[in-house]
C-alpha cells in the first residue's frame, strides 16, 4: 500500500537518504491519474503513452510516425479506404492473441462512445482476414493517420463495462492494482512483442505538489513532476530534467458581438473582444518572454499559436510583442480613446473592459492571468480576473475570455479550436470564430492524403499573406506560453531522449519507457 512505499518520508520533507529499491522496480510521482480510468475508447492515452495498450502506429523520439501493431498500411487514391496489415505475433497481457477483430471492435466501440475520441469520419471498420483491417471513411481526412497512432487496442473477447478499472492490453506493461487517489501498480507484460522493459514493476504515486517534492527529497521516488517554483532548491541525488512541450496556455477572446445564446441558453459574444483592434492590441502588448521568465521561471517558451514548432505550425505568425506604445497607437487608430481620463479607452460608448476567467485550482494560470492584466492595463484595457470552477466556466466561455490549456501531436486540435462548424461544441471554438477562407483551407488539409500538402494548408489557415486565424489575421486568441514539463530524475536512472510532450494529461514521459535503465 501507499504507506509502505513512502516509509521514511518525513512530514517536513527532510532528506532521509535514498531508498534502496530492487533494480527492476520504479516509483514515479508524475501525476496523470485519469478520472475515468484506462479505457482508450473513451480517451485514455490520447495525450501521452497508453502504456497498457498498443496502437496501430506510434511515434519515435523525434515524433515521426512509425509502425507499431501495423506492419504496413495503404491509403486509397481517393482517401476513403485505409488498409492496415497487423503483426501476427501479438498477444494481450492475458495470453490471448490480438487479431484484426480486436482492432475493428476497438474502433467501433470508440465510435459509439460519444467521448472525446472523434471517429465521426469513420463509416465502417472491417476485418478482411485475421490480420488485415479495412477502414472506410465518409470523406477524406488526413488526420485519421494520427488517430491510428493514438487509439489503443482493447480485447473484444473480454472487454466489459469495468474495463477502464481493470484494463487488458498488448502494451509493454500490464495492470495490477489501482488504489484511486493513492497509487497505481503495473508490471511488465511478458507477452509484449516489442523491446522488453528493464523494469518488472512500476508504481505510480498520486500525490499533491508538496507531497511529491517531499517524497523526492526523501529518496522515495525515481522521478517526480514538479512546478517551476520548486526548481531553485537542490535535491540530493536527483537532477532536474526540463522537457519541451506543446502544452500551451492561451486566452480565448469571444469573436462575436453579444446578443445571442447557445441552445442551452448560455450567452454568446462580447462587445469589447469582438473588435479586431482590441484583440490585436492585447496580443501585441503582452510580453511573452516576461511571462516565461517571471511566471515559469524560464521553464517554457513564448507561444504564438496552438502548434508552435510542429510540422503544421506557421513560424511566420510569431510577432514582435511587448510593444505597449504600438498597441496604444493601434487602439487610437481604431477609434478607442480615453475620453473621460479614467485610464480605460472606449469606443461608441463601450468601455474596453471585460472578464477573464481561469480555473481556480490552477495556480500557474492564475499567475499568468494576473500578469497579463498588468501588461495590458497600460494600453487602456481593463480586465477583471476571476477564478472559477470548470462547471461555471463552461457556462461563461462563449461570452467571457478564458485562460485555456491545449497542446496535441495532432493538427485536428487546430481544426477543433478554429473551424466554425465546431463553435459551441463542448470546448471547441469557444470564441465562435468564423472565416470562410480559413474553413476552406482546413477542409482541404483534411481532404488531402499527402501529409506535406496538408501541413502547408494548415499553415495557410494560420496566415496566407492576407488572412488567417493567427495574430496577423483575425486573432481570436492570445496565445501566451508553452510550458516545459519539469521532472526531478534520480541520478541512478537513465531515461534517454525525451520527446516534445503534449498537454499535461496521462504520462507522456513514459512514451520511451522501454529504453529506460539503471546506471
Amino acid at each position: 500500500m501507499l504507506t509502505s512505499v513512502l516509509a521514511g518520508c518525513s512530514v517536513n520533507g527532510a532528506t532521509q537518504g535514498k531508498t534502496e529499491r530492487a533494480k527492476d522496480e520504479l516509483v514515479l510521482a508524475i501525476g496523470g491519474e485519469p478520472d475515468d480510468g484506462f479505457d482508450p475508447t473513451t480517451g485514455w492515452g490520447r495525450y501521452g503513452s497508453p502504456l497498457f495498450q498498443s496502437t496501430l502506429l506510434t511515434r519515435d523520439n523525434d515524433l515521426k510516425i512509425i509502425k507499431d501493431l501495423a506492419t504496413d498500411y495503404t491509403i486509397s487514391e481517393d482517401g476513403l479506404t485505409w488498409t492496415y496489415q497487423i503483426r501476427q505475433d501479438v498477444k494481450f497481457s492475458d495470453g490471448t492473441p490480438l487479431t484484426a477483430a480486436d482492432v475493428v471492435f476497438t474502433y467501433e466501440t470508440a465510435a459509439k462512445s460519444g467521448s472525446v475520441v472523434d471517429l465521426a469520419v469513420m463509416a465502417s471498420a472491417k476485418a478482411t482476414d485475421d490480420y488485415t483491417v479495412e477502414f472506410k471513411l465518409n470523406k477524406p481526412q488526413s488526420t485519421f493517420l494520427y488517430t491510428t497512432a493514438a487509439l489503443g487496442i482493447v480485447p473484444k473477447a473480454t472487454y466489459s463495462s469495468d474495463y477502464a478499472q481493470n484494463p487488458v492490453g498488448s502494451g509493454p506493461f500490464k495492470f495490477v492494482q489501482w488504489d484511486k487517489g493513492q497509487q497505481l501498480i503495473v508490471e511488465a507484460n511478458s507477452y509484449y512483442y516489442g523491446t522488453k522493459p528493464e523494469f518488472n514493476k512500476v508504481t505510480f504515486l498520486y500525490l499533491s505538489e508538496e507531497a511529491t517534492y517531499a517524497a523526492a527529497k526523501a529518496g522515495e521516488v525515481d522521478i517526480a513532476s514538479i512546478v517551476p517554483s520548486l526548481t531553485s532548491q537542490e535535491v540530493t541525488g536527483m537532477t532536474i530534467k526540463s522537457v519541451d512541450s506543446v502544452d500551451n496556455r492561451g486566452i480565448s477572446l469571444p469573436y462575436l458581438k453579444s446578443g445571442s445564446t447557445t441552445s442551452e441558453g448560455y450567452p454568446i459574444g462580447n462587445d469589447v473582444t469582438s473588435d479586431l483592434t482590441i484583440r490585436k492590441a492585447i496580443n501585441y502588448a503582452i510580453d511573452r518572454q516576461k511571462l516565461v521568465d517571471g511566471v515559469l521561471l524560464g521553464y517554457g517558451s513564448e507561444a504564438y499559436s496552438v502548434s508552435d514548432g510542429l510540422p503544421w505550425g506557421n513560424a511566420a505568425t510569431a510577432i514582435t510583442d511587448g510593444d505597449v506604445a504600438g498597441a496604444k497607437k493601434m487602439l487610437a487608430d481604431g477609434g478607442w480613446v480615453d475620453s473621460d481620463g479614467d485610464g480605460v479607452v472606449e469606443k461608441d460608448g463601450v468601455k474596453a473592459e471585460f472578464t477573464l476567467n481561469y480555473p481556480s485550482s490552477d495556480k500557474v494560470r492564475q499567475s499568468l492571468a494576473i500578469s497579463v492584466v498588468d501588461m495590458i492595463s497600460p494600453i487602456g484595457i481593463k480586465v477583471n480576473v476571476e477564478g472559477k470552477s470548470w462547471d461555471e466556466i463552461y457556462k461563461l466561455m462563449f461570452s467571457n475570455a478564458v485562460l485555456f490549456g491545449w497542446g496535441s501531436h495532432d493538427p485536428i486540435e487546430m481544426y477543433n479550436i478554429y473551424y466554425s462548424g465546431n463553435a459551441g461544441v463542448e470546448t471547441n471554438d469557444p470564441t465562435f470564430y468564423k472565416n470562410e477562407k480559413v474553413d476552406a483551407y482546413m477542409n482541404q488539409a483534411l481532404a488531402t492524403t499527402d501529409e506535406a500538402a496538408a501541413n502547408e494548408l494548415w499553415q495557410k489557415a494560420q496566415w496566407d499573406g492576407q488572412t488567417g486565424f493567427s495574430t496577423l489575421g483575425d486573432a481570436p486568441w492570445a496565445w501566451l506560453v508553452n510550458i516545459d514539463h519539469i521532472y526531478l530524475v534520480d541520478d541512478r536512472l537513465e531515461i534517454g531522449q525525451s520527446r516534445t510532450e503534449p498537454h499535461g494529461h496521462g504520462w507522456p514521459i513514459t512514451a520511451n519507457i522501454t529504453e529506460w535503465h539503471r546506471k
